[in-house]
């Protein structure tokens, strides 16, 4: 809602902005077998998941809300887990819109007995933050950003926001239709 002198009332004019620092988290698991295939790599719908809870810690964190995963516009998995190796999973909120909000996750495997460390995976998640009484989307903070790289990251996610909508609601961005 706005007022006739424009400014806003309701839940949307509490909302204070935070650093994407206050979203950065951080998982670290262990590959047992049972998540391997039979040539002892991790199960790539194992990362997946690893993924997706890794994200959804990022926009929980920055939403202070339940989140849904609306979308995973990219996932590359560069690099093999081996079993036995450490998995270090990375995420922070890249840009938030209204009520939905893009995570990056990267994932590392790190060799306990070597020390080497490999960068694994690279993802981009949307998720929408969720009101738990009324199981609606609900208003996000917005994202103050600090840093070159922050700022690169969310113009980068505007792009990847435009081509999936355009993907979802069949329009050609490039003829605007």
């Amino acid at each position: 809602m706005k007022r006739k002198n424009g400014s806003r009332q309701g839940p949307e004019a509490e909302l204070r902005g935070k650093p994407v620092s206050a979203s950065r988290s951080e998982m670290t698991e262990i590959v047992l077998p049972a998540q391997t295939n039979p040539l002892g790599k991790l199960l790539g719908g194992q990362v997946m998941h690893l993924v997706d809870m890794a994200g959804a810690l990022a926009a929980h964190r920055h939403s202070n809300s339940y989140v849904v995963t609306a979308s995973v516009d990219y996932i590359d998995f560069r690099n093999a887990v081996n079993l036995g190796e450490i998995v270090n999973l990375k995420s922070q909120v890249n840009r938030v819109f209204r009520t939905s909000m893009e995570v990056g996750v990267e994932v590392y495997s790190e060799n306990a007995m070597t020390g080497e460390r490999k960068h694994t995976t690279t993802a981009y998640v949307t998720f929408v933050a969720v009101d738990e009484h009324t199981k609606m989307p609900k208003p996000v903070p917005p994202l103050i950003l600090k840093t070159a790289g922050e700022r690169r990251r969310y113009r980068e996610a505007a792009d990847r926001r435009k081509t999936r909508l355009a993907l979802r609601y069949g329009t050609d961005s490039r003829r605007g239709k």
